[in-house]
């Protein structure tokens, strides 16, 4: 490991703490060009990253009631249904063909992190069963294909579904990032021998980060963020699709 790698592992939790999602959007990427990770191995350790991560934020949140139970169960139960299941998508495709996958879906997320509402949802939910646990099976899927929290589609979703204040969203979404990516990272435990040593060490990092996240994220505009995050995805995302298509 080196040092830019360390600094991106606090990159991941430092950008998931603060806005509850886009820290596993960078994780493959560090994992594949900083820590030098196959691609297709680098799919189950990101997602013990950024479960261990998300688990450390999400507890943190629910100390100060920033964690909707009722939401964070039904994506949750969906979620990890639909990790375990996307997992079994990921061994269909060349490591090549999962990157720029990946690097296309970081370019959307971007898009939609800048265009996000900055309008925030007084207290209060109304969490449809049917849309949440389809939209949690949605990321569920997604999480255990690519190896991402999907945090940036869960902050929409309980936004716009569960109808979730942006800061109550931020603190569900590190919960159920937690859980989808447990449930990813056991389907593609056999895939290759877990690095139990980097995975701790990214992992005990990226936590710091959020912890550290969590903190700035009470004084500061967490729409703002998002937004400010997104131009940072857009610059990984155009990385990666340059390295990977003309191969």
């Amino acid at each position: 490991m080196n040092l830019p790698a360390l600094l991106g592992a606090a990159l991941i939790g430092l950008s998931l703490g603060l806005t509850g999602a886009g820290g596993s959007i960078i994780t493959l990427p560090v994992l594949v060009y900083l820590a030098g990770v196959p691609p297709k191995e680098a799919v189950g350790l990101s997602l013990f990253v950024v479960g261990a991560a998300a688990l450390v934020g999400a507890f943190q949140r629910l100390r100060t009631g920033d964690v909707h139970l009722k939401a964070a169960m039904m994506f949750a139960l969906a979620g990890m249904a639909g990790a375990a299941g996307g997992a079994h998508l990921t061994p269909l495709v060349s490591g090549r063909v999962l990157m720029i996958i990946f690097a296309m879906l970081m370019l959307v997320v971007a898009v939609n992190m800048l265009a996000g509402s900055k309008h925030d949802h007084p207290a209060g939910s109304d969490c449809h069963p049917w849309k949440c646990l389809l939209a949690g099976l949605g990321v569920g899927i997604l999480t255990g294909f690519i190896g991402v929290g999907g945090g940036f589609l869960l902050m929409p979703a309980l936004v716009k579904f569960a109808r979730l204040p942006l800061r109550v969203a931020t603190g569900t979404s590190l919960a159920v990032i937690s859980f989808n990516s447990a449930a990813g990272f056991v389907s593609h435990f056999g895939e290759a021998p877990p690095r139990w040593s980097m995975a701790f060490v990214f992992a005990t990092i990226a936590a710091v980060g959020v912890l550290a996240g969590s903190c700035f994220a009470r004084r500061l505009p967490v729409a703002r963020l998002r937004q400010g995050f997104a131009f940072v995805v857009i610059a990984t995302g155009a990385f990666v699709l340059w390295q990977n298509w003309a191969r």
